[in-house]
């Protein structure tokens, strides 16, 4: 176990840790052989108050592999519980994560700092508490094109390499882990650990933790947990329309995944879909399509009815009521969800004005991609050429064009109703729909050329592309192209 110190700049103020005794366990990192920093988010340090100039690379290595832990910090293991892949495990908890501490940054907002693959906790059920360098870059490259992409979401600090050789069921892997920051990492899961137990104090001492930190406008209210439960519906559905608009499939939304914050956590088995389909999955270990591209609303909602389930003694004192208040709340999010993403689809397609049939309108295009082998992406950047009067390469995109052509008339008519210029609307569609998108076999390359051959370079040029996702620019053809023939299928892993 790690047990030496490092003086850093950062401020740390530990809420979690003072206010919610009992909530997990206190630990440290493993001390591992050779620690080496890979990555460093340079602006993110900064916002966090940490002076990177200030430590030499070992001592950052150390730092955030858990080798060594920053003073003032106050490294735990958290406990939640889950549903997975629809499975109730009342016990799941930081297996390979840590918490180090808090800190409050450049904006006056508060957030995490946490290690992935920092060695085994308490909570690690048999596990080795390990992660590997592939799926380290990964949710390094995932979590900043999410970023850049304005999608809420965890943030990727450092990535750090350990000495360690790790064994996984395909051979050996170099060893690494992930410093990430986070708004929290409160989870629905957090919540049903307590309610599991039918600890309703310590769920009511967890809400009001939440309340008090994502939600403080809720302080005074006279129905704080409905306004808990409400804030929590608002912030996943407008999560999801986010998701839904770049084509991004998380691939695990199990109830431990997702945030009271609703930030996008956890890049495990995810991926960016190339050509559309609803049902399109890249996660190894979904058989079923429970989290494809297509049901993550369906999903999302789901989890937002296990997350009012823990709340239910603290919405009413009579249990009828409480599920009658409940389920009105989580019914709402259907509604709220196809707002949003009709809102966000009128600007993926030049329009400011609103008309009842936006849906339909947007509903109609999907219905025309749909079995067409339609790249997602270039698709709305083309539409932006075709606004203008170029339809050709948006036609192109399409094996048969033919239901294409009758939805691009809809369009155009729809469109004619605008006052901005065909100019001002292109330039505002480009700045909405991305060109350039973490592309499957992009980041492949990227991590084998990394794992394999200990070259980062392809890494370091996909993340500076990725940082600035709308403007194209020359000479990154390649970033913006669908992948060759004969990549895929595309299958992920949970492998941090």
């Amino acid at each position: 176990m790690a047990s030496s110190t490092i003086d850093t700049s950062l401020k740390f103020d530990n809420s979690y840790a003072t206010e919610l005794q009992g909530f997990y366990v206190e630990w440290q990192g493993a001390d591992v052989p050779a620690p080496e920093l890979v990555a460093l988010n340079k602006p993110l340090a900064a916002d966090l108050g940490l002076d990177t100039d200030a430590l030499n690379e070992q001592a950052l290595a150390n730092i955030f592999s858990g080798k060594s832990a920053p003073t003032d910090a106050a490294p735990l293991a958290q406990a939640y519980a889950g549903h997975q892949f629809g499975g109730f495990s009342p016990q799941l908890g930081d297996g390979r994560a840590l918490l180090l501490g808090e800190v409050v940054d450049r904006s006056g907002e508060r957030q995490d700092i946490a290690l992935k693959g920092s060695g085994r906790t308490p909570f690690s059920r048999g596990g080795d508490g390990k992660a590997v360098l592939g799926p380290v870059l990964r949710e390094y490259i995932m979590a900043e094109a999410m970023h850049a992409l304005n999608i809420p979401t965890t943030r990727a600090l450092a990535a750090v390499t350990t000495g360690e050789s790790i064994m996984r069921e395909d051979g050996n892997h170099p060893g690494a882990v992930l410093a990430r920051s986070a708004a929290s990492h409160l989870r629905v899961g957090s919540f049903q650990f307590f309610a599991a137990r039918g600890e309703t104090d310590n769920v009511q001492k967890l809400a009001d933790y939440a309340i008090n930190r994502h939600y403080p406008h809720l302080s005074n209210s006279k129905t704080p947990y409905l306004g808990l439960l409400r804030g929590v519906r608002q912030a996943q559905a407008a999560l999801l329309a986010k998701w839904m608009m770049v084509g991004f499939v998380h691939g695990v939304m199990n109830t431990d995944n997702m945030t009271i914050s609703g930030e996008t956590i956890d890049y495990g088995p995810c991926a960016f879909m190339d050509e559309y389909d609803p049902a399109t999955l890249f996660s190894s270990i979904d058989q079923q399509g429970r989290y494809a591209y297509g049901q993550q609303p369906a999903m999302a909602r789901w989890n937002l009815a296990r997350f009012a389930e823990t709340l239910l003694p603290l919405l009413a004192k009579n249990e009828d009521r409480a599920i009658e208040i409940a389920t009105e709340e989580v019914t709402l999010f259907g509604g709220q969800y196809m707002t949003l993403w009709t809102n966000r689809m009128r600007a993926k397609l030049g329009l400011k004005s609103v008309q009842d049939d936006d849906t339909r309108l947007a509903d109609g295009l999907l219905s025309a991609m749909k079995g067409q082998n339609v790249d997602y992406t270039l698709l709305f950047r083309y539409l932006a050429d075709a606004t203008l009067g170029n339809a050709e390469k948006a036609q192109a995109l399409f094996d048969d064009p033919s239901a294409f052509n009758s939805w691009l008339s809809a369009w155009q008519d729809r469109a004619s109703v605008e006052t901005a210029t065909p100019s001002e609307r292109a330039a505002a569609m480009n700045r909405v729909n991305p060109i350039y998108i973490p592309r499957n076999h992009m980041v492949e390359e990227a991590l084998q050329a990394a794992e394999q051959r200990g070259n980062y370079a392809r890494f370091e040029k996909l993340s500076a592309v990725l940082a600035n996702p709308y403007e194209e620019r020359d000479g990154l053809q390649e970033y913006a192209s669908p992948a060759p023939d004969g990549f895929g299928p595309y299958k992920t892993f949970c492998g941090t």
